[in-house]
């Protein structure tokens, strides 16, 4: 078998691998061998958190409207339930933002919800 000499791919992999590494602390962004795992660890992290991302933004939304529902004395459950039984097609971040935002909207659709009207899309 002929020998292969990899001087110059190695290199090239183990820089590449270590331009991503840059920033990390300590040797983690100089030497490639914990630099890699971190790299490895890394990746791996931010392809996890990109999904929970969403969930935890969901939720956060879910807490700010329940908030203000509350302030405005209904639960978070009952308001969303009301909501769909009226066929409002409005989503939680622009719920959340009403309720951060623009207090006074938020209220009158908790009026509306009060009142028992049929609140418009």
């Amino acid at each position: 078998m002929t020998r292969v000499k990899r001087g110059s791919v190695a290199r090239i992999r183990r820089k590449n691998t270590l331009k991503l590494a840059s920033g990390f602390q300590g040797a983690h962004s100089t030497t490639f061998r914990t630099g890699n795992q971190q790299v490895i660890k890394a990746l791996a992290s931010s392809y996890r958190d990109r999904s929970k991302r969403k969930r935890d933004f969901r939720r956060l939304w879910i807490t700010r409207i329940n908030a203000a529902a509350r302030n405005n004395g209904v639960s978070y459950t009952k308001f969303i339930r009301h909501l769909y039984k009226n066929q409002v097609s409005s989503n939680r971040k622009v719920l959340a933002q009403i309720a951060i935002f623009d207090t006074n909207s938020f209220s009158t659709i908790r009026k509306k919800y009060r009142a028992g009207e049929v609140l418009g899309a």
